[in-house]
């Protein structure tokens, strides 16, 4: 976030606004056990869960959802400044991906303004990936097990080994379920902070939380941030809130029929087809709701 220095002086909206966490982002956190794991060694579970996590970004990309970004500023508890935008992540039908508004007011931030690091980063760091692809920029060190809730994980610190200009990363520490080798949650924030001669781009510490989807894959479905950024005109505090919603698996099958029956795979199709009869394509979507 960049700090608006134009005006500094907000009266008062008076909008209070509760946003507490979903029951999933409430749960129970036991004591940290520094132990080395048993069975397995450390870089065989980063291995695994890189692998994982290859899988799973393959797998997002075949998904819709729907999106929604809050961005506040506050005055103690009270809000005074938002920004807001709904959006679902769609394909068009030429099968890209696309992003269409379903909501988006008027910002009525004044302290800060949202940059394009700030937007990228909600699309592409809150809800953090680690493949194999990406191993190589980080150091990622093992710190224990812990239990979150109901699920036992491994947790690890990550920090990129060095940062290339005009590039951003995540620094800070994940949780990965010891049974599926995925990561289920991410705490820390986006590197690097931006301090220049006449500019300020401060980002807030988060914590993403995962929720299994299609019985397989462990999507983002909350992100929250609430921090103060330390600007040089004076502090702000910020809270942030994402919600990933409505993942529904995007494709389809298409069953050829003859004849009113459908034929197998790899059978041979018709060449000629006898007089009033039509030989017809009928898509079939594949979507299953996301909730678990």
């Amino acid at each position: 976030m960049k700090q608006n220095t134009w005006n500094r002086f907000i009266p008062e909206l008076l909008i209070l606004l509760a946003l507490a966490l979903p029951s999933f982002a409430q749960r129970g956190e036991g004591p940290l056990d520094k132990s080395e794991p048993k069975g397995i060694t450390p870089q065989q579970i980063i291995q695994k869960f890189a692998t994982k996590e290859k899988e799973f970004k393959e797998a997002r990309e075949r998904y819709t959802w729907r999106q929604s970004v809050v961005v506040q500023t506050l005055d103690g508890n009270t809000v005074d400044g938002e920004y807001r935008m709904v959006y679902d992540v769609l394909f068009d039908n030429k099968g890209r991906r696309t992003n269409q508004v379903v909501f988006a007011p008027q910002s009525t931030l004044t302290r800060i303004s949202m940059s394009k690091e700030d937007i990228d980063d909600i699309e592409n760091r809150l809800p953090f990936v680690l493949t194999t692809d990406d191993l190589p920029h980080y150091d990622v060190l093992y710190v224990g097990k812990q239990r979150q809730d109901e699920l036992d994980t491994y947790v690890f610190d990550l920090a990129p080994k060095q940062i290339e200009k005009d590039k951003r990363y995540f620094q800070g520490r994940i949780w990965v379920d010891q049974q599926d080798f995925q990561i289920v949650m991410t705490r820390g924030t986006t590197v690097p902070q931006i301090r220049k001669k006449n500019e300020e781009n401060l980002f807030p510490a988060f914590t993403t939380w995962r929720e299994q989807v299609d019985g397989r894959y462990w999507f983002p479905t909350y992100t929250r941030a609430d921090d103060t950024l330390k600007f040089t005109g004076g502090d702000v505090r910020i809270r942030e809130i994402i919600k990933y919603e409505n993942y529904k698996r995007f494709g389809s099958d298409v069953k050829i029929t003859y004849e009113g029956e459908e034929l197998e795979k790899g059978s041979p199709q018709p060449s000629q087809q006898p007089s009033g009869q039509q030989q017809t394509q009928q898509p079939t979507n594949q979507s299953q709701n996301g909730k678990p």
